[in-house]
Formats: C-alpha cells, sequence, structure tokens
C-alpha cells in the first residue's frame, strides 16, 4: 500500500526508471490532476455511491428476512429454498444467457440493473441464517407469546440481535459493489449518465496504456496540459503511475468506511461462519 502510494504521487516518467519503495523519488500531484480532470468523474462518483447504498440497504434487508425465514424449523419449505440458492453457488448460465435475460427484463440501460440481480446473494445467505440460528428460540417463542407477529419479531428482535453479522455483509456487499465495472460495461456502456466511477477510471487506464509516455490520454485538454508545472516530464503519464493513483482514489472511500464496521467485523464473521 505505502509502495502504490509513492508511486502515485512520483512523477511518471522517473517511475518506470524503478526504485521506487515508499517515499516517491520526484513529488507530483499530475497523476491525481489526471484523474480529477476528467469530465464525466463526479458524475460517476455519484452514481457509484448512490449504486453501493442501494445495493448494501436492499441486499442486507432482503437477504436477512429470507434468512429469518429459513430459519424457522416450523417453515417447511426451508430445505428446497436453501437447496435452489446453494444450487446457484456452483452452476451459472453463463454470460450471454443472462445477457439476454437482463435484456428480456427490460433493465438494460437502466439503473435498476444494478440492484435488482443483486438483491440476494447465496454465500451472504447462508451465513446468515447460521448467524441467526444462534439467537436463543426462547426469545422469539416469548415474542409469539406476547402476540408479536413474525414480521414484529424479524423487525424488532431478530435483527438488532444480528448487528454483528448485518456489518460484516455490508461491508462484503459494498466492496463489491464499489469494485465493480464489468455490469456498467456490459448493461449501461450506451448511457454516460449512469457510467460508474470504476468503468471511467477503468476507460482512463485503457487509454493511458494506449498511448503510452506519447501524451496525456484522451479527455486532458491543451489548457490543462499547460497548467501544470513541472520541467515537462510532469506533462506524461504512464500506466504504471496512473494505476497507482486509481488504486489509492479508489480504495479511499472503503478506508473511511471500515473503522466503523472494524469492531463488527470478525465477531460477525466467525460466528456467521460456524454452526453450533
Amino acid at each position: 500500500m505505502l509502495n502504490t502510494l509513492a508511486v502515485s504521487f512520483n512523477e511518471p516518467l522517473d517511475t518506470v526508471r524503478g526504485g521506487i519503495y515508499i517515499w516517491p523519488r520526484k513529488f507530483t500531484l499530475y497523476n491525481y490532476y489526471v484523474v480529477f480532470n476528467m469530465d464525466t468523474i463526479y458524475n460517476a462518483f455519484y452514481i457509484s455511491v448512490t449504486k453501493t447504498i442501494v445495493i448494501v440497504v436492499t441486499n442486507l434487508f432482503f437477504t436477512s428476512m429470507l434468512a429469518y425465514t429459513i430459519s424457522r424449523k416450523e417453515y417447511i419449505f426451508r430445505k428446497f429454498i436453501t437447496t435452489v440458492f446453494v444450487l446457484t453457488m456452483y452452476f451459472n448460465a453463463g454470460l450471454i444467457p443472462n445477457y439476454l435475460l437482463i435484456k428480456k427484463l427490460g433493465l438494460l440501460n437502466t439503473f435498476s440493473v444494478y440492484w435488482i440481480p443483486n438483491i440476494v446473494s447465496a454465500f451472504n445467505l447462508i451465513v446468515m441464517r447460521t448467524y441467526i440460528k444462534t439467537i436463543p428460540e426462547s426469545l422469539i417463542e416469548s415474542a409469539k407469546i406476547d402476540g408479536a407477529r413474525e414480521f414484529h419479531i424479524y423487525w424488532r428482535i431478530v435483527l438488532p440481535l444480528i448487528t454483528p453479522c448485518l456489518a460484516t455483509i455490508a461491508l462484503f456487499v459494498a466492496v463489491g459493489s464499489w469494485n465493480s465495472w464489468f455490469d456498467t460495461f456490459l448493461y449501461n456502456s450506451a448511457r454516460q449518465d449512469l457510467s460508474t466511477l470504476q468503468y471511467e477510471l477503468q476507460k482512463l487506464l485503457s487509454s493511458t496504456m494506449t498511448a503510452g509516455t506519447r501524451g496525456a490520454p484522451a479527455g486532458i485538454n491543451e489548457a490543462g496540459r499547460a497548467g501544470t508545472s513541472g520541467t515537462g516530464s510532469g506533462n506524461v503519464t504512464t500506466p504504471q503511475s496512473i494505476r497507482a493513483a486509481i488504486t489509492i482514489f479508489t480504495s479511499v472511500p472503503i478506508l473511511l468506511v471500515y473503522p466503523f464496521l472494524q469492531r463488527y467485523f470478525i465477531h460477525g464473521l466467525a460466528i456467521g461462519s460456524v454452526k453450533e
């Protein structure tokens, strides 16, 4: 991580020489200037943040509700539903059938294509169901005796008790959603207003690798290059430098979120993955 940070703050052509370890040899902000100078990056950042929040909220709600349902011994279809979801972890129709399904459902080139296919995750479902089973059955029975119905028990009793598990799953889902770009490329590449941050940065990296050391990638105008300072090498970017700047830039949001979930992470993962 320190090496990537050093490379991102080092002059691109100097980085090509090698020998950069944990401290930049020739400090520059040009790599980040290239990233932040993209016209589409701010809307893409907004879409990525909105997409991640919506996916996390919907995934936690529907996955936890289904996990509570199949954790009830009195529900006769619990084994069948669990088997169906487990099978999806081992068998996949493939890229083309999935694309045709998304198109048939009318989700192509819409924001809904980001979150509807991610409403329930089979792996998260199994982890959450196992965690719910650790809740003493006497609590649920007492609630039923007091007249509480199933949704009330789920919302007022089960959810507060599985907070560590929810935080762990939220972190998994958020990282996966934040880092994904292929769904944008596959389903929403025709709509620039729905492009995500990862997809835009991936296009920037691709254009940089194509341009090589001949100059800044597409999207950096002449006025922008003239406004940078340096000896000349500061106005040239390389794939290695841009890759490092993109890595740091996209890691910061997750690094800011993780401290708030850290105290739940180990506890939630350990209990949710071991059946007692």
